[in-house]
């Protein structure tokens, strides 16, 4: 384990580079003390069978307040009270699905989980094939005069919001505020917690208002499963959790979709000849799909979390108490799994069963919306490149990489739709 002072993940060089951070941590012994996007201490492993043991060992917790030792007192919740949220709002950003352990877990994913089984998220491939559609054809019209459309902004956005509310139940006049709303919320400015504030209460607010129309008449959508799971037995579900669960869902479903599309694509347009293979080979979508989460997934860093006892890694020893991190983008890129690591190849899934990267995580909190993903990103960049076959990059208009700590994002795509 490399005994420097620690990385700072909000630095310059980690958002440029982080696979270059990555691998010299790698090459130091696979782990190293960061600081972590919230500013607090964590030691971070970067290899898949530490990443992956993290991920899936119940002694690793993302709640602090189920492990005794003192250190882990500091909790996300006194960040974003230090960063300037409201009191009454931080609950819905700290007492999520994604912050809760073991059987809290366990309960609430349930709720949701048959949503996402294969046979409902193919039953949904129909409604998805016809949105995308839809956007494909409309977007010569978005061209500017130029002839260049942004795709983050013209599809790779539009798409996964419009799939994911249809789901829940956001009405169609709503969808373009909570794009609005997520897209304010993943790029927030620590120097501007009024923003916050403002945005997460328009939020909340909605999804109460939504919660009473399905209180006042019955509706055949998730939020209103939940609803009456919440008014049936209130012991499954209470009220707060049922607002963060639709807040989650909305947000974690469609962003890390529009993110896959926009680095999947950008990935395929500067790797010309993968490119061509895949419109040759239609076939290989399922497994280009697979590689570009393994190539540029969106999370390179994933939530801490903390071991609630001593735990002997491959790479380092972790003490009870301690807060630990994994690079999900390192475990992608791990030579030992992967071989040529930096390279993109979309044959590389091929036949193979299961997911060989971890961009949807693993263990407990494995992605709920994976296969809905994985879908969406199959019929779209085939769609897309069936439409467009002559779509390229911009020569002079590069893509505009967000700045957010610890993710592989795009805030612009420019391309050429051809001729």
């Amino acid at each position: 384990m490399s005994t420097n002072a620690p990385i700072d993940l909000r630095s310059p060089e980690f958002a440029t580079d982080p696979y270059g951070v990555i691998e010299r941590i790698r090459q130091e012994g696979g782990a190293a003390r960061v600081l972590f996007l919230d500013t607090m201490e964590a030691l971070l492993f970067v290899g898949d069978e530490d990443v992956r043991a993290i991920l899936s060992d119940r002694r690793f917790v993302v709640d602090p307040a189920n492990v005794k030792q003192a250190r882990t007192q500091a909790k996300r919740s006194d960040a974003m009270r230090a960063m300037g949220v409201h009191q009454d709002l931080i609950t819905y950003l700290t007492e999520t699905v994604l912050d809760k352990d073991h059987s809290d877990h366990t309960r609430l994913r349930k709720l949701v989980s048959r949503t996402f089984t294969a046979r409902r998220v193919n039953d949904l491939r129909p409604g998805i094939e016809r949105i995308t559609a839809d956007l494909l054809a409309g977007l010569p019209a978005r061209a500017d005069g130029d002839g260049v459309v942004d795709l983050m902004e013209d599809l790779a956005y539009p798409l996964p919001i419009t799939v994911i509310c249809d789901l829940v139940g956001v009405p169609v006049e709503d969808r373009e505020a909570w794009r609005s709303w997520s897209h304010a919320l993943s790029n927030f400015d620590p120097a501007n917690p009024a923003r916050m504030n403002d945005v997460l209460g328009r939020m909340i607010d909605h999804i109460k208002r939504m919660i009473g129309e399905r209180r006042a008449s019955e509706h055949d959508d998730l939020l209103g499963v939940l609803v009456r799971a919440r008014d049936e037995d209130g012991d499954r579900l209470s009220e707060t959790e049922l607002v963060t669960l639709v807040f989650t869902l909305v947000l974690a479903g469609h962003e890390t979709t529009a993110h896959l599309l926009g680095n999947g694509t950008l990935a395929l347009l500067e790797h010309r000849e993968q490119l061509e293979l895949l419109k040759a080979s239609p076939e290989l979508l399922p497994s280009a799909v697979h590689e570009m989460l393994r190539y540029g997934g969106t999370a390179v860093v994933a939530r801490a979390r903390y071991a609630a006892e001593d735990v002997q890694l491959d790479s380092a020893r972790v003490s009870a108490g301690e807060r630990v991190a994994v690079a999900l983008a390192g475990a992608n890129r791990d030579p030992a799994v992967h071989p040529e690591p930096h390279r993109f190849d979309i044959t590389r899934h091929r036949g193979r069963p299961g997911e060989a990267h971890v961009g949807f995580g693993h263990g407990l909190h494995y992605c709920l919306g994976a296969a809905l993903a994985r879908q969406e990103g199959e019929v779209v960049l085939g769609a897309l490149l069936s439409a467009y076959p002559d779509l390229a990059l911009v020569p002079g208009r590069e893509p505009v990489r967000s700045s957010v700590p610890g993710t592989a994002r795009l805030d612009s795509l420019p391309v050429r739709l051809g001729a």
